[in-house]
């Protein structure tokens, strides 16, 4: 179940980000500083560090 959900997490994190985008454009930089944040760490393995 966790390798389902840790392949599909860049899916998930994309969906919340547009959906907060449309709620709120003035969101817009958070989000997509966050999105580029966590698919960065995505990419680099550091969650593997804490076992996520």
């Amino acid at each position: 179940m966790l390798k389902y959900i840790t392949a599909h997490l860049p899916a998930l994190i994309a969906l919340a980000a547009g959906v907060l985008i449309l709620i709120m454009p003035r969101l817009l930089n958070l989000v997509v500083a966050l999105y580029l944040i966590c698919i960065g760490l995505i990419g680099l393995g550091v969650l593997r560090w804490f076992h996520l």
